[in-house]
């Protein structure tokens, strides 16, 4: 099984997994909570932009219930917002006001909703060191994953601003 975590568009191939009951979601579910899932019953795991709307105390648990649904060699795609891109972008000053506003929606979320806040701001070595604690053997930064048309390639201003990993049990 592939699971697609916080996604919407079907995707042949792939689960939805969904906090928000949608129109093509597979689980309703919280990626802090995957009990619904058994042991190793997932081949690849995919959460564009998720993560960051886990707070800080549960972080940890979560990744590491992830690492417990994938099979061995399983991958975890995650892209998540580069605080590291998004910092610089926001102190330049080449950037205006209103694209200075936008970057720092991206950095605390859009707030559109109840779930549409992000607790945590990640950079590839805050990530990586999470994913090594929560027992992946293998992380490497990527440009883009090639899987889905989402915000893991957005590059609103020319520059890409997330930061792409795989994790790999």
């Amino acid at each position: 099984m592939k699971i697609n975590i916080g996604g919407e568009s079907k995707k042949e191939g792939w689960k939805i997994l969904n906090v928000q009951k949608k129109p093509d979601v597979d689980f309703i579910g919280n990626i802090n909570n995957l009990d619904q899932f058994e042991n190793e019953c997932c081949d690849e795991i995919y959460a564009s932009h998720v993560i960051e709307h886990i707070d800080q105390k549960t972080v940890l648990k979560t990744l590491k219930g992830i690492n417990r649904i994938l099979k061995k060699n399983g991958k975890f795609y995650i892209s998540v917002p580069d605080m590291d891109s998004l910092c610089h972008f926001f102190i330049s000053p080449l950037a205006d006001k209103k694209i200075k506003f936008h970057v720092m929606r991206m950095i605390f979320g859009g707030q559109i909703d109840e779930y549409d806040y992000h607790y945590f701001g990640w950079n590839f070595q805050f990530l990586h060191d999470y994913l090594n604690e929560a027992n992946f053997s293998k992380v490497e930064r990527v440009h883009s994953f090639g899987l889905f048309n989402d915000t893991s390639d957005h590059k609103p201003y020319g520059f890409p601003i997330s930061l792409n990993v795989i994790a790999t049990k």
